[in-house]
C-alpha cells in the first residue's frame, strides 16, 4: 500500500468514528485531489446528499489554483444546501511526507434544526426582555453583501423557520419582505438571496413577477 492509499484508509476511519459518535447532522468527506472530478473516496453521514465519486467542491478547487502547496486550512465557514439548509463547515488540507497537500477532509455540520429552534424560541426571550415589536434593527456592514445578509436573516427570523423549511407561502412572504425594504434594487441580489433559499435564481424572479402583479392589481 503507498502512502496516499495508506493515508486516504485513516481519513476514511476517522470519518466513520466522527459521524458514529455524532451521528445527528454531521457529514465528513474525504477527498482524493489527485481525481478532481471523482474525488470523494469517503462519506460518512449525509448530509449533503452526495455519493462517493463525486467531484471537488468549487472552494476547494479555487483554493488549490490561488495557494498551491501553500494551501491553508479552512474552519467554522458557513455553506448552503441546495435546498437551502445552512453548514457550519471546515475543510482540511492533508499532506504526505514530501510536503504535497494529498487529501481534503471536509467536515459539515447542519445547523438548520438548532437555527429554527433559536427562532422559536425568540419570542419567549423578546417577550421576557420587554422588547418593542417596532425596534428598528441596524446592522453596520462592511460591504453590501452583508446588509443583504442581514435583512435576509431578520426576515427569516420573523418567519421562524429556515428557508428549506418554508411553505410556498411563507417564501413568498420573504421575498415581499425583501422586496418591500428594497433589497432587489442592488445589483447581485437575486443570485445571493437564491443561493441563501436553496433555489434557482430563475424560481426567485418567478415569485418576484408573482409579487409585483399582486401588487398592481387593484384593491377592492
Amino acid at each position: 500500500m503507498n502512502e496516499r492509499e495508506w493515508i486516504l484508509r485513516t481519513l476514511a476511519q476517522i470519518a466513520e468514528s466522527l459521524v458514529r459518535t455524532f451521528p445527528r447532522n454531521l457529514e465528513v468527506v474525504v477527498h482524493d485531489l489527485s481525481d478532481p472530478r471523482h474525488s470523494i473516496r469517503h462519506i460518512a453521514g449525509d448530509v449533503t446528499r452526495r455519493k462517493v465519486g463525486g467531484p471537488l467542491t468549487d472552494l476547494v478547487v479555487r483554493v488549490l489554483r490561488r495557494e498551491g502547496r501553500e494551501i491553508r486550512d479552512r474552519y467554522n465557514y458557513r455553506t448552503t444546501t441546495r435546498d437551502g439548509r445552512v453548514l457550519k463547515s471546515t475543510t482540511t488540507f492533508v499532506r504526505d511526507r514530501q510536503g504535497e497537500v494529498v487529501a481534503a477532509f471536509c467536515v459539515n455540520f447542519d445547523t438548520t434544526d438548532y437555527r429554527n429552534a433559536c427562532q422559536a424560541l425568540e419570542v419567549f426571550s423578546s417577550a421576557a426582555a420587554g422588547f418593542d415589536d417596532e425596534e428598528k434593527i441596524e446592522t453596520f456592514a462592511t460591504s453590501i453583501h452583508e446588509t443583504i445578509e442581514a435583512l435576509f436573516e431578520q426576515t427569516v427570523a420573523r418567519i421562524g423557520k429556515q428557508p428549506a423549511y418554508m411553505s410556498t407561502a411563507e417564501r413568498l412572504d420573504l421575498l415581499r419582505a425583501l422586496e418591500e425594504n428594497g433589497v432587489f434594487r442592488i445589483k447581485g441580489s437575486v443570485d445571493q438571496v437564491s443561493r441563501r433559499m436553496g433555489v434557482s435564481k430563475y424560481t426567485v424572479y418567478g415569485y418576484l413577477k408573482k409579487i409585483r402583479l399582486e401588487q398592481e392589481l387593484p384593491q377592492p
